[in-house]
């Protein structure tokens, strides 16, 4: 798999239901997620039900573009509650797979699923255009800095270092749960 994305945008909260904060820059600690947001911190919306597959969450550009498009429903990427924007990545093939993004290394895990707390914090009806285009949900595996602008490219396991690999993949993919 090869390919070349780029992130557009970062935000971040500190709290469930908090507006989400732009960011031109943030520090991802690995095995914890951005520093200062609500999963790191634990104080997300769904963090009572904590797995390592959420500590970062992303979502394609193109999936905003589209629901602007065809369902006239405009989303300002503070608003749809994910951490990264990407362009150019096509996350749902990321899922079990590492890549870089600025001088980090991420880990996909589950495809994100939307949510009616979304939908309801939006006031917009969101729920079933983002059916199977909600984004991905990661695992920082090695920590760093990330800023606006930096590429997103796949990282063959090969290239990591033994050890991270078979720590990281201890702990399986997060099952999704059931959409109705």
């Amino acid at each position: 798999m090869t390919f070349t994305g780029s992130l557009l945008h970062i935000h971040r909260c500190a709290q469930a239901g908090a507006p989400m904060q732009p960011l031109e820059a943030a520090v991802l600690d690995a095995g914890v997620g951005i520093r200062g947001d609500r999963y790191a911190l634990r104080t997300g919306t769904y963090s009572q039900r904590h797995h390592v597959d959420r500590q970062v969450t992303l979502i394609e550009a193109e999936t905003l573009d589209a629901l602007q498009r065809d369902r006239a429903i405009a989303l300002d990427p503070s608003e749809h509650r994910r951490n990264l924007t990407t362009r150019d990545v096509a996350l749902g093939h990321l899922v079990g797979r590492y890549f870089r993004v600025g001088s980090c290394v991420l880990y996909g895990g589950r495809l994100n699923v939307p949510c009616t707390y979304l939908q309801d914090l939006l006031d917009k009806p969101v729920f079933r255009p983002l059916l199977n285009r909600s984004g991905l949900n990661a695992r920082v595996v090695v920590g760093g800095t990330i800023a606006r602008g930096d590429l997103i490219r796949p990282v063959d396991r090969a290239e990591l270092p033994a050890s991270l690999v078979a720590a990281n993949e201890l702990t399986p993919v997060e099952p999704a749960p059931e959409v109705f």
